[in-house]
């Protein structure tokens, strides 16, 4: 990051807004260029500059392209920033733009949050259903945060985020979050949910549990919350709950005990019926972790299971043999 190309990115006024817009949140390019009222193409080519000086970052999401203010760097970027506050207060016209950008930022707020009530109204029946069989979210939440609270998260990984409620739960605690999940409809969901929290705390990121897409020893914690049950192998989940975890770093899994609910299957997707504690003890073991002693909610058909663990400071950190060979 070249102090020269930070300022000749920064020398336009169009530029200047969307710096301002991405450290507010984070952004698509179409919703950019909605915000900005100019077209993707020329919206493109200043996000490309801006990108090219290290001051913002892309990731595909399916057929989209979202934006975000770049986490190398981060002294650069809050001095950035500081500099753009310090420009509204003594440039008017620049203040007035960049109040116009907020109040159609705004709009793109509203506008996700309604897609996600959409989603919610479509599927409220199934998921009422299935909540119908288990203890009430409140206390599973609780159980979880009371699982982790020997010590702090550091950077956290919410394994299948689903609508973002994990990550929005622990994002207090946490030094950062990365909320990942394979489907898209979900993650636009989940960034509905989570759009009011700073975006250098929280980053959405689409992919698979058994293909993580980060380096060796990124996070601190790993979460999978009601995932598990969805894999028709868990190791290779595991494995790479392992590899992308710091040596003391833990896992917690909520999922359900063994049952023999069938229905799951074909109303609900679960590839698994749960899971006994002999099982995921054999698992984690397998992957690298040592596990503490389960918790267990029985106040419903379903009984749910917080299983935790320490990843062994000797675990694997290259992808399970398993994930290699298919490749």
């Amino acid at each position: 990051m070249l102090i020269e190309d930070i300022f000749k990115a920064l020398g336009d006024p169009t530029r200047l807004r969307i710096a301002r817009l991405l450290g507010a949140m984070e952004l698509a390019v179409g919703e950019l260029a909605q915000v900005l009222g100019q077209s993707q193409p020329r919206v493109s080519r200043h996000v490309g500059i801006l990108c090219d000086a290290g001051l913002a970052e892309r990731r595909r999401e399916g057929s989209w392209v979202f934006l975000r203010q770049s986490e190398s760097g981060s002294a650069v970027i809050e001095a950035v920033q500081a500099l753009l506050a310090l420009a509204e207060t003594h440039e008017p016209a620049f203040a007035a733009l960049c109040e116009a950008d907020r109040k159609k930022l705004a709009a793109i707020r509203d506008a996700r949050e309604a897609a996600a009530e959409t989603y919610f109204a479509r599927h409220a029946g199934e998921w009422d259903e299935l909540r119908a069989l288990h203890s009430a979210d409140a206390e599973v939440e609780t159980r979880l945060a009371e699982a982790l609270a020997d010590a702090p998260l550091g950077a956290l990984l919410d394994i299948g985020t689903g609508t973002g409620r994990i990550a929005e739960l622990f994002a207090e605690r946490a030094e950062r979050v990365v909320a990942l999940d394979k489907n898209l409809e979900m993650l636009r969901v989940a960034r509905a949910k989570l759009q009011h929290l700073p975006a250098s705390r929280v980053e959405l990121v689409q992919g698979d549990f058994a293909d993580l897409p980060f380096p060796a020893a990124s996070f601190d914690t790993v979460i999978l919350h009601q995932v598990l049950h969805f894999a028709p192998d868990p190791a290779p989940a595991l494995a790479e709950a392992a590899r992308v975890l710091r040596g003391g770093g833990r896992i917690a899994i909520v999922d359900f005990a063994s049952h023999d609910h069938e229905e799951l299957r074909t109303r609900h997707q679960h590839v698994r019926l749960g899971f006994s504690d002999r099982q995921m003890a054999e698992l984690l073991k397998a992957a690298g972790f040592a596990a503490a002693a389960p918790r267990a909610l029985e106040g419903g058909a379903l009984v749910v299971k917080i299983w935790t663990a320490k990843r062994r400071a000797a675990a694997a950190t290259a992808k399970s043999p398993a994930l290699e060979t298919a490749q």
